[in-house]
Formats: structure tokens, C-alpha cells, sequence
């Protein structure tokens, strides 16, 4: 299997997924480590109970919608191995693409998946598989300089390989 391929149990959710209801007003102010126990909890009470790393989650339009709120950091630190959605908020993509979490647009995908499917993302290809139902959806391939700040991790990891950064 490709590095660039995660392979996960699905997680459906809506169009324009806020950033505030990732990590909801009173924890914006906490420390890393304590926002993700409240991911979704206005609109998915219990989710992070049920999540396991390397599951995908998969979106309508404009996920990712509203502030610069770090959602790619809570994602990553739930374990959530990838993002598919229909669109991105650009502001929402950068944030989880800068966290290391491969995450890609892809049409049709809420059509092409029901919530626990098994799912394989090639975020080098923008092949994106349902392994429950058997077929296939092509999305976006991420570019190449997206492709190297997913590979290591996140843009701070990237740059400091680079030494840009110490």
C-alpha cells in the first residue's frame, strides 16, 4: 500500500461544517490536549467516545467554514487519518492540510458513502474507494507542495526539516 493511502471507517457529516462546532467557544482557550474531547459535542454528543484513529471522515460543501480555529490539530489528535469532502472552506482546508491531515475534495462523496463504510483515500491520486460498496469516486489529488507538508506531518514539521525554522 502507498504511503499515501489511508484506509478507515467513515464518519458522515453535513455541509458547511463550522470550525465552531469542531471545537465549540468555551474550549478555544484550553490547553491542546483538552479540545478535542469536545469536538462536535453541539452536534455529535459522544462522538470523540467513538472515533478511533485512522477513521476518515467524510463531508458536504464548504467544510470548514468560519475562523481560523485549529480543527486540523483536533482532528490529528483524535487520530481521524483523512477529510473528504464535496468542497472546503479554503480557510478550513489550510488548517487541516498545515496539521498534516490529507484532505481533499471530492464530488459526489456524501452520495457514495453511508456512515461506518470502509473507505481507502489516495491522497496522492484523488482516488477515493468504498471498500463497503465496491466502487470508486475520483476527487482532487493534492498538489505535490501539499502533498510534502502532509507527508511530514504539517507545515511547522516541513519547515523545520527544511531549516526554516529551528
Amino acid at each position: 500500500m502507498s504511503n499515501k493511502k489511508v484506509t478507515g471507517k467513515v464518519w458522515k457529516f453535513g455541509s458547511d461544517i463550522n470550525t465552531d462546532l469542531v471545537i465549540p467557544n468555551f474550549a478555544i482557550y484550553m490547553k491542546r490536549e483538552e479540545q478535542p474531547a469536545h469536538c462536535f459535542v453541539a452536534n455529535r454528543p459522544g462522538w470523540v467516545d467513538e472515533v478511533k484513529p485512522g477513521d476518515i471522515l467524510i463531508a458536504g460543501t464548504n467544510f470548514g467554514v468560519g475562523s481560523g480555529r485549529p480543527i486540523g490539530d483536533v482532528f490529528v489528535d483524535l487520530g481521524v487519518a483523512a477529510v473528504v469532502a464535496e468542497s472546503f472552506n479554503g480557510l478550513g482546508l489550510r488548517n487541516c492540510v498545515n496539521a498534516g491531515l490529507a484532505s481533499l475534495p471530492c464530488r459526489g462523496i456524501l452520495d457514495a458513502f453511508d456512515e461506518g463504510d470502509i473507505a481507502e483515500v489516495d491522497w496522492g491520486t484523488g482516488e477515493v474507494r468504498n471498500l463497503t460498496k465496491g466502487t470508486t469516486l475520483t476527487g482532487q489529488a493534492l498538489p505535490q507542495e501539499i502533498q510534502g507538508i502532509v507527508e511530514e506531518g504539517g507545515v511547522v514539521e516541513k519547515l523545520t526539516k527544511e531549516g526554516f525554522l529551528a
